[in-house]
Parts: C-alpha cells; sequence; structure tokens
C-alpha cells in the first residue's frame, strides 16, 4: 500500500482565498457547536456505562463473591465482543449512514446496560459485558470517521479533542454519581446499590439516543441548517482537504506497517487506560478511603486535571501543526504519573495527584493519536483503517484489567500491575517516536 500516495505539487497545501478565511472559520465554528454537544453527550453516557462496573465492583465481589480474576475478565471480556464487530459495524455505517447507525449503537448498549442489574453469576457477568461490547461495537470508530468527513485535518486535533474531553467529564460526572447511587440508594426497594448502578445510569443513553436521532446528519455538506452558500463552501473546503489525503485502498491495510505502528501504539496506550480506569476505586480505597462517596469524588479529580490537558494539547498540536511529539509527551505524562502512584502510595494527596498526572496524560493520548491517522488515511480507507486500528487497539481493553487483576491476586498488591501499564506506555512512547514526522504531522 502506498500510503504517500497523493501530495499536492511542491509540498504545498490547496490555498484559500483570504476574503473567505473568516467565513471558513465560523461556518465551522457553527458546525462544531452543532455536533460536538450531540457526541459528546454520547459519550458520556457510553464511557459511564462501560466503567460504572468499576464501582459496582466494590459491592458485587462480596455479594456474589467475585474473586479479583472473575472481576477482571469480566469487565475486559466487554472488549472481545467490542472486537469482534467493530470493523462490520463501521462497514454497516458507510451502508446506512452515521445517524441511523450511531442511534442503533446508544440505543442498544442502554438496553443492555441496564439488565446487567440482574446477574447473579460469573457465567451471567461475563455475557452481559460482552453484549455489552458487541451493542457499543464501532461508536468510536464512527465519531472518527465522521469527525474525520466533516472537518479538515488543520482543525482535526482539536475538534477530536474537545469531543474526547468527555471521556474525561464522563469519569468527572460518573465517578461522584456513581459513587452516590451506590451509597444512599443502597437498600432502596430491597435492591442493593450495585444494581441501582446499572439501573439508573442506563436511562440517559435512551435520552441520547434520541438527540442522536433528532440532531445529526449523515453529511454536514448537504445539512438544512447551513445556507446553499455554506453548503458550497463546507464542499470546496472538505474536497481540498482529501486531495492532500493518501489515497489507500483498503485492500492494502494490512500489508502496511505504519497502520500496523498505529495499532500498536493504540494497544499499548489502551492497556493503560483501562488497567487504571477498572482499578481506580480500589487503588483509591486502598489509599485508606472507606466512603463510596468519597472514593467517587476523589476519582474524578483526575477527570478534571485530564479536561484541562486535553484541550490544551489538543490546540497546541493545530497550531504548531506537530502531532508525534505531542504524543510521546503525553504517554511520557502517564509513565510518570503511574511510577509516583506507587512511590506516593502512603499519602493520599501526593497519590492522588500522581493519579491526576497520568490520567491526564493517558485520557488526552486518544484525540491526538487519531489525529495522526486520519492524516495519513484516504477517503477509501479511513473507515476501515480507523475501525481496523480501533478493533486492534481495543484489544487491550480486554487484556488491561484481567492482567491487572490476575497480577494483583497473584502478587498480592498494586505494584506489580502498576508497572505493568508502566511499560506499556514506554513502549508506546517509543514506537512514536519513530512515526515518520513528515507523513503524521502533515
Amino acid at each position: 500500500m502506498d500510503i504517500d500516495a497523493i501530495r499536492p505539487s511542491g509540498g504545498a497545501e490547496p490555498a484559500i482565498p483570504p476574503h473567505d478565511a473568516v467565513t471558513e472559520d465560523a461556518v465551522f465554528r457553527r458546525l462544531a457547536l452543532r455536533i460536538l454537544p450531540i457526541l459528546m453527550f454520547a459519550y458520556i453516557t457510553s464511557y459511564i456505562d462501560r466503567v460504572n462496573v468499576s464501582f459496582a465492583k466494590l459491592q458485587m465481589a462480596q455479594q456474589l463473591g467475585f474473586s479479583d480474576a472473575v472481576f477482571g475478565f469480566g469487565a475486559g471480556i466487554f472488549f472481545l465482543g467490542y472486537v469482534v464487530f467493530e470493523v462490520p459495524s463501521n462497514m454497516i455505517l458507510q451502508r446506512v449512514g452515521a445517524r441511523r447507525w450511531i442511534t442503533r449503537i446508544v440505543l442498544t448498549w442502554g438496553i443492555v446496560s441496564g439488565l446487567t442489574a440482574f446477574v447473579s453469576t460469573p457465567m451471567q457477568f461475563y455475557v452481559m459485558r460482552c453484549l455489552l461490547g458487541v451493542a457499543e461495537a464501532g461508536f468510536i470508530p464512527a465519531i472518527v470517521y465522521y469527525i474525520g468527513q466533516s472537518f479538515p485535518r488543520h482543525r482535526r486535533a482539536r475538534i477530536l479533542s474537545l469531543f474526547y474531553a468527555a471521556l474525561a467529564l464522563a469519569g468527572l460526572i460518573g465517578s461522584p454519581l456513581t459513587g452516590a447511587i451506590m451509597q444512599y440508594f443502597d437498600g432502596a426497594m430491597q435492591l442493593p446499590g450495585w444494581k441501582w448502578i446499572f439501573i439508573l445510569e442506563a436511562l440517559p443513553a435512551f435520552l441520547a439516543a434520541v438527540y442522536t436521532w433528532r440532531g445529526l446528519d449523515d453529511d454536514v455538506t448537504r445539512s438544512p441548517h447551513f445556507s446553499i452558500n455554506e453548503q458550497a463552501l463546507l464542499t470546496r473546503v472538505l474536497a481540498e482537504d482529501r486531495a492532500v489525503t493518501a489515497e489507500a485502498n483498503h485492500k492494502g491495510l494490512l500489508s502496511s506497517w505504519l497502520v500496523w505502528a498505529f495499532c500498536l501504539i493504540y494497544f499499548l496506550d489502551v492497556f493503560g487506560i483501562y488497567g487504571y480506569t477498572f482499578w481506580a476505586p480500589t487503588m483509591i480505597r486502598s489509599m485508606g478511603i472507606k466512603s463510596d462517596l468519597v472514593i467517587g469524588l476523589l476519582a474524578a479529580l483526575p477527570n478534571a486535571v485530564a479536561v484541562v490537558v486535553m484541550v490544551l494539547f489538543g490546540r497546541s498540536a493545530d497550531r504548531r501543526g506537530e502531532r508525534r511529539l505531542h504524543v510521546a509527551a503525553l504517554l511520557l505524562m502517564g509513565a510518570v504519573g503511574l511510577s509516583l502512584s506507587v512511590l506516593w502510595h502512603d499519602n493520599l494527596w501526593l497519590g492522588v495527584l500522581a493519579l491526576c498526572i497520568a490520567n491526564a496524560g493517558m485520557l488526552s493520548f486518544p484525540p491526538l493519536f487519531w489525529s495522526m491517522p486520519t492524516a495519513v488515511l484516504g477517503t477509501a480507507a479511513a473507515a476501515i483503517g480507523i475501525a481496523w486500528i480501533s478493533a486492534f487497539g481495543n484489544l487491550a481493553g480486554f487484556f488491561g484489567p484481567y492482567v491487572v487483576g490476575y497480577l494483583k491476586q497473584s502478587s498480592g498488591g498494586m505494584t506489580l500491575p502498576i508497572f505493568s501499564m508502566v511499560g506499556c506506555l514506554v513502549a508506546g512512547l517509543v514506537l512514536t517516536l519513530m512515526l515518520p514526522k513528515r507523513l503524521v504531522n502533515r
């Protein structure tokens, strides 16, 4: 696959007439204000429903007799269902349109998440987590593809960073909310708090499905919310941008070393993200905190920091035209923060500060990372390429929680599991610095 097949003559990008610059900025700002709230609300509900099991575990483990290994496997098996249906999901997206398919994804995961409240055995837990993965499969690749088709390259890192702020906001909102539900709803209607978590936190997904169906356009260049002249401007700018991007045939994706490098780098960060996320409440409890609500509030702090770091790095990457070094810096931040969390474990506030550093680095990674493959893959390969990279990378969503749970159970502590995450982030850092600057930064 010739990943560098089409480039503008002399290396120059297509020029936009100066008198159109202000209008272009205004149109793309309106576009962002229209679609980002829809996508972000859906992502917030998705992520909360995906990881609320990390809080439910604090009660489920005792009431249902689940070991750390059982919980880790159940938390991670979500990603097996997710990965298997990732590429087929994006292929269907291209046929039926983003509006219809994303709405279907949101609606089905809400149903499955709510039904998880009724599990009572490890096998039932595994089945429901796997089905949740199947329901959510293709969601993030669909969003990344949709943003890639709706915004030119020089705006994409900022837009993706704003979208991925929903990832941190989900933790900022979801952690204290989940802790409060488990503490204050425990025993209501004779149901334990962990069941209420799944029931109540599934409800926003149904609102998100309605919001997506009513507010999203399959093709922004034909959106009725823009005038004919604005539609023409969107069409022209996006066409010029696609002419610069490599036109790779999706049949050659698996022969490209660069695509495999993207797959591996994404895998290594996802290992850290979910290895940390599913065990963060347990890590905070090990620092001496017993109240579920306080654990939720402390778990929210790293996500508040991540929102700020994510937006600042996204703006800096677009302004400087440099993605690779920004991604490497975030991986370094994650590795340093996790290492410090071990050294500062006996001091609550220093330990939480370390988690803030680690979480900010790991959660800020995805939007900057996705701006690299979307700059390299052409229109013909983008949907399949993004889905393939996401599918391979999200295998780490299974291995991360499971390996951390296994190492915790076998070693009796969190030190060895944490340094397994550190090793993955350092390996991702090295691979990122090996990427060809001329391709990923264009």
